[in-house]
């Protein structure tokens, strides 16, 4: 089989120096132009709204969906073995100006110089933004009907930073379909079933504007085949051969069902575009596709189709993931630096009966990452005391080239904590990631799984300043004013969450997506509207280690030893350690033991307040009759909430970042070893994260060289399994390299990290971010 050669000495650096052709053509291709802001979708979309004024809102947004594809220019690459592109410019940023039409204007002109995530924005569409797109949808975006909502008492908590609620300006991803069902069936079959819905329900909206663009999806086919045949008219033999092929592979799936498993990739790609037309949203994540893909993969060499082949088509496929690259508002892109689009894929795990589904496709989406080295697609493996040691032994080789994929899951976690959200046993083994670490039942979830960010280090600062003059103060009714505040700031967040969700109901259904969400069919709903088998909404908790190294050091500090007294202490965190309390500052940092070394009256603290956190938020029940769940993790958001928390008792200085990923000890702190890590951790409720969790290590390279570093490594991480924690991801990455990229980034432009539930390229981090995660303790085992 071909593949990609490493250079061995330098695999730290992610360096591919040989390998397979076309895919490293492909690659080198992706990347040769800017990043450039691209209209046609917003200006196609609005076209088609100034023509639909009478439709119901679910109609229009079909209609508008069917006019993209009918029309949005179409090209086929060089070298592409798949076809299906959102613009013509690889890595074009795409706007929504019907979500959100105000954070575009307002930055218009920031949009290529901001700290993170940079996009050119020509002149001349910057004066048809200003004199087309926005004068259309200012004052009847989703977000003006969001923030019309918007109670007093929500808005003072989004202005006190306690949280911060998202989805506001984009359509919803984080989401799964059905890609075993389409992929089973083909497009015509749910045309023809939309059909006979209709005709038993004419009067269901849902059916017609799932027909509306089922069809248009068919007709999109159509448009590649017949551009296919004329390009192959002009190309030299063998390139020629290849569009023919296109050509009549398109023709095929505009009707059929896939047979091959290229024609599976290329049904499966194209549904994945077809959903970023209709949303436009981070997310549309790909499941458990080494389950749905190996009958095709298995089939297709049955019948003599070659390795290489095969290879090359999931190669193009990977690389394809890359290409989809989300346009944020410079606020979301702090949260979200990097571009995290969440084509997120599930490799390995349990099946219907309880036993190892690995097989040979799992090693294989292993094998040809090591060619690939690109943040897309971000590899799951999910872990369980039944994994074969050699496919454990692929994923620590895996991880071992410093990228930060794959990361891990538990089942012995995950699938526990869906059963108690009444989730059936077949569909909890069947779980998968969406996004960065959301967990999810694929083809039959909207979760929201990213609809809030709740800033529990926050709440702690605004006790403690509410109570700064409470003479007979204890550490009891701190902890118990921390509690009422949460839950007082829990219901402000299911209200805000609420909303937005209903935003999205009314301006922003997906009846494509639907369609391919188990129950809506039957339901006659859009996943809006209720139509899924699951429906939750995801709040992460965040900021959980900070908080149990602060009320650890008033405890024994104030409480214990009394050393000053509760007021003193806010004193010096109303002057951010300065002047007077320089040592103070040092104190608290190096003389009070912190979360993440095994120290169980810190740890408890950590695990009582996400208990009484997580108990709390899923008290309530949303908009679609679904219940709300806890997460713990906070992509790159650790830094901007650290901006809305002051000077902390642990010793953080004012704005200072908080700790990263979620469960992740501060940085810097941890300082007995990863298994003390794992233990610490391993304390807290892990069944309580249904929404998801994120734990961050870093090791040195040197530590996972040779055999006995990878046998040492893979028995490290069946102790995580055991210690039954939700999640792990690593950066194997030396500091001295993440210097020299900070220091000379045009010799690294392909060092990629972790950087939370995903990877990026490290250069495309503001240096806040480089800088966490230089600064993050590297482990040895």
């Amino acid at each position: 089989m071909a593949s990609g050669v490493i250079k061995k000495e330098e695999n730290i650096i992610n360096v591919v120096s040989t390998g397979n052709d076309r895919i490293q053509r492909m690659k080198d291709n992706l990347f040769k132009e800017e990043r450039q802001i691209s209209l046609e979708r917003a200006l196609l979309y609005t076209e088609s709204y100034k023509e639909t004024t009478e439709l119901p809102v679910i109609l229009r947004r079909a209609k508008a969906v069917e006019h993209i594809m009918n029309h949005v220019e179409i090209s086929i690459r060089e070298g592409e073995l798949l076809v299906g592109n959102r613009t013509i410019r690889p890595r074009s940023g795409i706007l929504s100006p019907e979500m959100d039409p105000y954070w575009i204007m307002k930055e218009i002109d920031t949009i290529d110089s901001r700290p993170q995530d940079q996009f050119v924005f020509t002149e001349d569409d910057k004066k048809i933004y200003r004199e087309e797109l926005f004068p259309f949808w200012e004052s009847s975006s989703m977000k003006d009907f969001i923030t019309g909502q918007i109670t007093e008492d929500i808005s003072d908590a989004l202005k006190d930073e306690v949280f911060k609620l998202n989805q506001t300006d984009k359509g919803q991803g984080h989401i799964i379909m059905d890609f075993p069902s389409i992929l089973e069936h083909g497009i015509q079959y749910y045309i023809d079933v939309l059909e006979e819905k209709i005709n038993a329900q004419p009067e269901n909206d849902f059916f017609k504007a799932g027909r509306i663009v089922f069809s248009a999806m068919k007709n999109h086919f159509l448009r590649y085949s017949e551009l296919a045949q004329q390009m192959a008219a002009d190309a030299q033999e063998e390139r020629a051969v290849e569009l023919q092929t296109i050509s009549d592979l398109c023709i095929k799936l505009s009707t059929d069902k896939p047979e091959s498993f290229y024609e599976a990739l290329q049904l499966l790609w194209m549904v994945s575009i077809v959903g970023q037309y209709e949303s436009n949203a981070s997310s549309l994540s790909l499941g458990r596709m080494d389950q749905y893909m190996y009958p095709f993969y298995k089939r297709s060499l049955e019948e003599g189709i070659s390795e290489t082949f095969l290879y090359e088509v999931l190669g193009d496929f990977y690389v394809k993931t890359n290409d989809v690259v989300l346009l944020r508002s410079e606020s979301s892109a702090k949260c979200f630096a990097g571009f995290p689009t969440g084509y997120t894929v599930v490799l390995g795990g349990l099946d219907e009966y309880g036993h190892a589904s690995v097989n040979p496709l799992s090693y294989i989406m292993l094998d040809i990452y090591h060619e690939i080295l690109l943040p897309q697609p971000n590899l799951s493996v999910r872990m369980n005391e039944l994994i074969p040691r050699k496919f454990l032994l692929k994923t620590c080789e895996t991880i071992r080239l410093g990228t930060g994929i794959p990361q891990l899951f538990n089942d012995e976690v995950c699938i526990p904590g869906f059963l108690s959200k009444g989730v059936s046993l077949d569909d909890a083994r069947d779980y998968a990631t969406v996004g960065c670490v959301e967990i999810s039942i694929p083809g039959k979830t909207y979760g929201l799984h990213d609809i809030a960010l709740f800033n529990l280090l926050r709440i702690m600062e605004l006790s403690m300043y509410k109570l700064k003059d409470k003479a007979d103060i204890t550490y009891e009714q701190l902890m118990k004013d921390i509690e009422e505040s949460i839950s007082y700031y829990v219901e402000l967040v299911a209200k805000g969450s609420d909303i937005v969700d209903l935003g999205h109901r009314h301006y922003a259904p997906t009846p494509f997506l639907s369609v391919l969400i188990s129950d809506c069919l039957t339901n006659g709903k859009d996943v809006t509207e209720g139509g899924a088998r699951y429906n939750f909404s995801g709040v992460q908790g965040i900021g959980e280690a900070n908080l149990s190294d602060s009320m650890y050091v008033i405890k024994k500090m104030v409480f214990e030893n009394e050393e000053m007294t509760f007021s003193e202490l806010v004193d010096a965190m109303a002057a951010n350690y300065e002047g007077e309390y320089t040592a103070l500052q040092k104190h608290v940092i190096q003389d009070f033991d912190k979360y993440g070394n095994d120290n169980d009256e810190i740890d408890e603290i950590a695990a009582k307040i996400f208990r009484y956190y997580a108990k709390e938020l899923e008290k309530y029940t949303n908009i679609r009759g679904g219940q709300f769940i806890p997460g713990a993790y906070t992509v790159s958001a650790h830094i901007p909430l650290g901006e809305a928390v002051g000077a902390t008792p642990d010793g953080r200085k004012a704005q200072e970042q908080l700790a990263d990923g979620g469960l992740s000890p501060m940085v810097g702190r941890d300082r007995l070893g990863p298994t003390a890590v794992l233990k610490s951790v391993s304390k807290l409720d892990n069944y309580l994260t249904v929404n998801g969790s994120l734990l961050n290590l870093k090791f040195q390279p040197n530590t996972l060289k040779g055999k006995q570093g990878l046998n040492k490594f893979a028995d490290f991480l069946m102790a995580y399994t055991k210690l039954k924690i939700q999640h792990v991801q690593f950066n194997v990455q030396s500091k001295e390299t993440l210097l020299a990229a900070q220091k000379h980034p045009e010799k690294y432009a392909g060092l990629l990290v972790r950087v939370a539930g995903y990877s990026a390229f490290f250069v495309d981090l503001n240096k806040k971010i480089q800088d966490d995660i230089i600064a993050r303790v590297e482990h040895e085992l």
